[in-house]
């Protein structure tokens, strides 16, 4: 029997993967301390799944502003990163490898999580979506544009927390830029208005990015930083496709070509785009062409789809979500192609739909192996 090319090593770029699948980063609420550090049950969580050529984790907040949302966890305060170091440690004890995903919600956020002050963005447009709050879901608000040192400070913050990704053990970080979040909010012309050097040609709206980038590449080598994008996002977080939409990630994925990244992450829509004016489809095998670095494809790919983006040379490494929620050896799955679990929606999140708070392990850590029959 041939070797699937999901199971088959490639280095990136000197982190020796002993397989194409990567766990793709995924919010599961489970920092629920006061202090939004995460707990011993995230560390077996990570621990269980490292056998993914890489996991990405769940987006982190890179600041006290950077939050939008209950219980998720931050890498901005010592004891963050204190545990941190745990999870890294658990995954590296297992020969794996894990990136931490570094993460502003920017506007998608609420005054609930800044003691009644207004979430910042490029622009004051609200998103009229909903920020889920210890209270429940509530309708985001207008929110205030960032200033210029404002704008700085963000910088700040996203080094910073690069400091401490590596002071924590992660092998690596990965921006995200994409999903509607502050960085996709200023790359957007739906979200951002400004008229200064942040705002209005395509240049200008994609700029604080790579001043991230240019900073950031200071405190650990850009080969050890991957890029998140969604150019295809429609109808999610506020953001809407338009026609500049497009040229804009297209100007950004060739400019990434000047810098020596780790990864580009790319995501297939989210939804139906079909009928969508100026929607690109096939995001990956459309941005392909253009980008000369290594590739990470995100979709419900299955086993079969998923290799098959790698056998046809469209990506490098396949990014795979709910799979590992409910199949913590999903390399060894598929490997032996065997049943896969499926996942339980109702406990993706801390707070069950059941309105419990705290449900512990239940749908996090509680799902099987695959045992040979």
């Amino acid at each position: 029997m041939s070797t699937l090319e999901l199971l088959t090593p490639i280095d990136l770029k000197g982190l020796k993967l002993r397989n194409r699948i990567v766990m793709a980063p995924m919010t599961r609420s489970r920092a629920n301390n006061a202090e939004n550090k995460v707990t011993e049950l995230v560390v077996e969580y990570y621990r269980q799944r490292s056998t993914a050529g890489f996991i990405i984790t769940e987006g982190s907040q890179i600041s006290k502003q950077g939050v939008g949302y209950i219980n998720t966890p931050g890498i901005y305060s010592d004891p963050q990163v204190e545990a941190w170091k745990l999870v890294t440690s658990a995954v590296h004890a297992e020969g794996g490898n894990i990136f931490i995903q570094l993460w502003h919600v920017g506007r998608i956020s609420h005054p609930d999580f800044h003691d009644g002050d207004l979430p910042v963005a490029p622009s004051a447009i609200n998103p009229h979506d909903q920020s889920f709050t210890h209270e429940g879901f509530k309708s985001t608000v207008t929110p205030k544009a960032l200033t210029k040192q404002g704008i700085q400070n963000v910088i700040q913050d996203f080094v910073k927390a690069a400091e401490n990704a590596v002071r924590a053990g992660f092998d690596g970080v990965e921006i995200h830029s994409s999903n509607g979040y502050l960085l996709h909010q200023f790359f957007s012309s739906c979200s951002n208005i400004r008229t200064d050097e942040y705002g209005g040609s395509i240049e200008k709206r994609v700029r604080l990015l790579f001043e991230i980038l240019d900073e950031m590449k200071h405190v650990l080598p850009e080969n050890r930083i991957g890029i998140r994008l969604n150019p295809s996002l429609h109808n999610h977080n506020g953001i809407v496709i338009s026609k500049d939409t497009i040229p804009t990630f297209e100007y950004i994925v060739k400019k990434l070509n000047e810098y020596d990244l780790a990864y580009l992450h790319l995501s297939e829509p989210y939804t139906d785009v079909t009928g969508v004016p100026y929607a690109v489809k096939q995001v990956t095998k459309h941005f392909r062409p253009i980008y000369q670095g290594i590739l990470v494809t995100n979709k419900d790919y299955t086993r079969e789809t998923g290799n098959e983006m790698i056998r046809d040379g469209h990506a490098d490494l396949v990014a795979y979500a709910t799979l590992f929620i409910a199949n913590p050896d999903l390399v060894t799955r598929f490997e032996k192609n065997a049943p896969l679990s499926e996942a339980d929606r109702d406990t993706y999140y801390a707070t069950g739909a059941d309105g419990s708070d705290n449900l512990g392990e239940r749908g996090y850590t509680d799902y099987p192996t695959y045992v040979m029959q």
